[in-house]
Formats: C-alpha cells, sequence, structure tokens
C-alpha cells in the first residue's frame, strides 16, 4: 500500500538517491549532511512542504509543493509542484499518479486558482506522463542561472 507523507529527516537518503538516477537532471547531489540544514530551512518556510510515497517501508517517490499568495487574481493563492520524482523501478505503477493527485488536493484544499509544474525540456517521458493526467501546456517557462 503505498503512502504519502511529509519527508522526514530519517528519509533523506532515500530521496537524495531518487535525484541521483541517471534520468533526473545529471546534476550533483547534497550530502546528507547539508540535505539536513536544508530541510530544516523548508520545514520553517511557511506553505513550502516536501511530500514522499512510501510503499512496503521504502521512499519510491517525492515532489515538493509551494503554495504562492498572489497579489493578482484577486488575491489568489497558486501551487507549484517541483522535484517529482519516482524512483526507476516503479515508474509506471501508479506512484507519479497518487503524487499528483495528492498534490491536487492539497491545492484546492488551499484554495488555489491553479497548480503549475515545470519539467525539462528533455523530460518527454514526464511531460507525457504529466499530459496524460489532464495537466496542459500553458505559456513558456523561462530561467536564468543567476551570474556568480
Amino acid at each position: 500500500m503505498l503512502e504519502l507523507r511529509p519527508i522526514t529527516p530519517d528519509d533523506l537518503g532515500a530521496v537524495l538517491a531518487l535525484f541521483a538516477q541517471p534520468d533526473m537532471d545529471d546534476g550533483p547531489i547534497f550530502s546528507t549532511g547539508e540535505a539536513l540544514a536544508l530541510l530544516e530551512e523548508i520545514r520553517t518556510t511557511p506553505h513550502h512542504r516536501v511530500y514522499v510515497a512510501v510503499e512496503d517501508g521504502a521512499v519510491v517517490g517525492t515532489y515538493a509543493l509551494l503554495l504562492i499568495q498572489h497579489l493578482s487574481h484577486q488575491g489568489g493563492r497558486s501551487a507549484l509542484v517541483e522535484d517529482v520524482v519516482v524512483r526507476t523501478d516503479r515508474q509506471g505503477h501508479g506512484v507519479g499518479r497518487a503524487m499528483m493527485d495528492h498534490a491536487v488536493a492539497l491545492a484546492r484544499e488551499a484554495g488555489c486558482y491553479k497548480l503549475a509544474l515545470s519539467s525539462n525540456l528533455r523530460r518527454t517521458a514526464a511531460h507525457a506522463f504529466y499530459e496524460r493526467l489532464g495537466l496542459e501546456k500553458h505559456g513558456y517557462s523561462f530561467r536564468l542561472a543567476p551570474p556568480a
């Protein structure tokens, strides 16, 4: 049975292993110590949460959810989903769908007018997955790495 719950410090090793999978963004990952310090910062940031999907006692997926309050949209709130990843051997078994359903339910409960996410252009399988869930391409996502 799949359980979705907020991340705990004990989950960090498994979550970092998810980000280190070859089909992710091929970047360096934190040490557990660095991640622990960052997790504490995230946990004290209002409306920013990281969730894990746990199956048979093992972390098999994770995602982050940030609720954003706006001055536009008559003070509306939106939800931003980031860092969605499922363990490679559990992809295609409903874990990602359950995580996204969880995020949508939390966004609805918070009164959000939209839920958005971005995905690396090269992750075409992920794009197809999001479209199967009913998400639609909307606008463009732009990024800029701040100068060092």
